[in-house]
């Protein structure tokens, strides 16, 4: 066996026993008893440490030199998909060696203990005991972003971030957010002028979450979701997870506000149809993989966002609402629902935010990370910068904690340095729509009738199907034409909102 192909022997059990962690995650936030949060830690902690041990056996190491040596000295060796997976291969490898077996075990279990606080401390508005969990595992995070660092070369905030999607750094986040920082306040003003020359809105449908669950599955069918290879089912803070050919999503329901819920939906079937269009053939390769959670993001954000809060769908979801919901009279028509759809408001939930205010919420979340991780901030003092920051971008105060830092799972589960790819993917997705609606004429009429082919097969052939093969922003270039910027965004922006 040549060294490469022992290599791709590796990855493949480390990609089986990834599998095997996301289903026991996702039975942890869905199914799992409370009682059974102490023995689910130390099973998630004994995958985490087996998976850590076999990536950096040192024959791991050995292998990628000799394989890298063959590949330079006969071109012919590998094929493209080959060197981009070796090359994913010894990213994966430099960051597991950069960290010793017991930080990662104690991550592990202190995440998994957090979260489990985080649980029961939100719907409380208990601050207090979320702090006495969040305040070791930061030190954790803390200590895995130091050493990251050092085996990367750049800061340790940006070794987060790096974990999350590979090539981004908080040199091209700054100048990205300091754009939209100048531009949205102005323009959030502009548009709530211009919605309340205009009237409120229809107010929320309220429905059973039955009647809510069965148009979601009808609304999740016409997106492309196979569900004799995925679920949908109810959790705490709506998610994407599972395995590859078992993909699992969840939303939570509110019975007064019907669209919160689908909304939900439909963005975590974005993030679903990516999962199930990366290539067969290099499932458990790195090659194979997400391209990044930017990349990831964009695919939710490209679903929800541009495509599903558009007149076009609302035209679609309009009968579809009063089949499964009862939803008729005043305010229910298509017109209706999209002028709701788009509606903006600052609030405080960020899942629940429009699309214009979203990024403030990300932005906040993003200037606490950096600070917690440089130590300029401790965790008693997260509730008053919080507040204080989210005056600043969205001139309103949380009155409580579930309302303001605990809102989130994140942060529990130590994964610090994922926020900003939420509003560096709501910029893919405007690129990647704007390029699938050029490319595809028939694209626009086909959401109308709620037949989404056109935009899926463009998706597949140029982000989907090509999974790692690219990093995102290079990945993004070869399928828009256009590097990552805000100028295409800001202009979605401006033609939904004002034109």
């Amino acid at each position: 066996m040549s060294a490469y192909a022992a290599l791709e022997a590796r990855f493949r059990r480390l990609g089986l026993l990834s599998d095997a962690a996301a289903m026991l995650h996702w039975d942890w936030a869905t199914m799992m008893p409370p009682g059974g949060a102490e023995a689910r830690a130390t099973q998630l902690a004994e995958l985490s440490l087996i998976r850590h041990e076999s990536l950096t056996d040192p024959r791991v190491c050995a292998l990628l030199d000799e394989a890298e040596t063959e590949a330079e000295a006969d071109g012919d060796a590998l094929d493209d998909w080959q060197r981009a997976n070796l090359k994913g291969m010894r990213r994966r490898w430099r960051e597991a060696a950069a960290l010793p077996s017991d930080l990662v075990a104690a991550l592990s279990e202190a995440s998994s203990s957090c979260e489990m606080v985080w649980r029961a401390a939100r719907p409380t508005n208990d601050f207090a005991a979320f702090a006495a969990a969040f305040a070791p595992l930061l030190a954790l995070v803390r200590e895995k972003a130091a050493a990251l660092a050092q085996a990367l070369d750049c800061a340790p905030y940006d070794a987060l971030i790096e974990s999350y999607e590979p090539g981004l750094r908080s040199a091209t986040i700054d100048p990205l957010f300091d754009d939209l920082a100048g531009f949205l306040p102005e323009f959030v003003g502009a548009v709530r002028e211009a919605q309340g020359a205009a009237g409120a809105p229809a107010p929320p449908l309220s429905a059973p979450a039955a009647a809510q669950q069965a148009l979601a599955r009808r609304l999740m069918t016409a997106l492309g979701f196979d569900f004799e290879r995925g679920r949908l089912d109810v959790s705490l803070h709506p998610f994407c997870g599972g395995a590859g050919g078992d993909i699992r999503i969840t939303t939570r329901y509110d019975e007064d506000d019907a669209l919160s819920a689908l909304m939900a939906v439909l963005h975590e079937t974005g993030h679903a149809l990516y999962e199930a269009g990366l290539p067969e053939d290099w499932r458990y390769q790195p090659v194979g993989q997400a391209c990044g959670m930017a990349l990831h993001e964009s695919q939710s954000l490209l679903i929800e966002m541009q495509a599903c809060r558009s007149r076009p769908f609302t035209r679609f979801l309009a009968p579809l609402l009063e089949e499964y919901l009862g939803g008729t009279g005043d305010g229910m028509d298509a017109e209706a629902l999209y002028r709701r759809a788009i509606h903006v408001e600052p609030g405080f939930i960020r899942v629940d935010a429009d699309e214009v205010t979203y990024p403030a919420h990300v932005m906040l979340r993003y200037r606490l990370e950096r600070a917690l991780i440089a130590g300029d901030l401790v965790v008693d003092g997260i509730p008053g910068a919080w507040a204080d920051i989210h005056d600043e971008l969205l001139g309103i105060r949380p009155a409580s904690h579930a309302d303001g830092c605990l809102q989130d799972i994140h942060w529990s589960c130590g994964e610090l340095g994922y926020f900003p790819s939420y509003t560096v993917g709501a910029l893919m997705a405007a690129q990647f729509f704007d390029a699938a609606a050029r490319d595809e004429p028939a694209l626009w009429p086909a959401i109308e009738r709620g037949d989404f082919a056109p935009l899926l097969g463009w998706l597949r052939a140029r982000v989907h199907g090509l999974a790692s093969r690219h990093e995102g922003p290079a990945l993004l270039e070869r399928a828009t034409g256009r590097p990552l910027g805000t100028v295409v965004f800001k202009t979605h922006l401006q033609r939904r909102y004002l034109g």
